[in-house]
């Protein structure tokens, strides 16, 4: 098995592509150890020292390591957890059900489902392209709330790709739309 690794804007976060599914569709993430019971290879990545998030995507995973860890010293450990995750024959998530994602739906104002759309189709790949995902949380009197997973969670130019990237697109095409705000 050849896990590929690519860099992220967030420079504690590293993108591991290991060349198969791991969610195929949503995501999910795992903002520390204790949440991470539903996900036996989110569990084994916690395992390694140093490790702070990990965020699962279509077909990569997005770790973050602490502030005072080095990449040189656990690189490897974060690749071995990996491929003995794949080699062990495990699912990803015990509960299938609980990958996120935010497709319309039916049931969504026109503006919600419109926003919705936007985010799957403009700005998921790219946000996914640099380890990470945006979810739709709500939309109250012309302010988009959004959440910023993976690599996205915590990096220093996510405040920058909210309000000039998203905010700007989602004005163009919505003109209901007054803000975007992270939740």
């Amino acid at each position: 098995m050849f896990i590929q690794t690519e860099s992220t804007p967030n420079p504690a976060t590293l993108k591991f592509l290991p060349g198969r599914d791991v969610l195929g569709n949503g995501t999910a993430d795992f903002a520390n150890a204790d949440v991470a019971a539903k996900s036996p290879l989110a569990r084994r990545l916690f395992d390694i020292d140093g490790i702070e998030r990990v965020f699962l995507g279509a077909d990569f995973v997005t770790v973050t390591k602490a502030e005072a860890t080095e990449w040189h010293h656990i690189k490897a450990s974060v690749l071995g957890g990996i491929m003995e995750h794949y080699t062990s024959g495990e699912p990803v998530l015990l509960d299938e059900a609980s990958a996120i994602g935010s497709q319309a739906s039916a049931d969504d104002d026109p503006i919600v489902a419109q926003i919705k759309e936007l985010l799957d189709t403009r700005v998921r790949p790219a946000v996914a392209a640099d380890g990470g995902d945006i979810v739709f949380e709500g939309f109250d009197d012309g302010v988009v709330y959004l959440h910023m997973q993976g690599s996205c969670s915590g990096c220093p130019s996510s405040t920058a790709t909210l309000k000039h990237g998203i905010e700007n697109m989602l004005k163009h095409y919505i003109p209901e739309i007054v803000a975007v705000e992270a939740v």
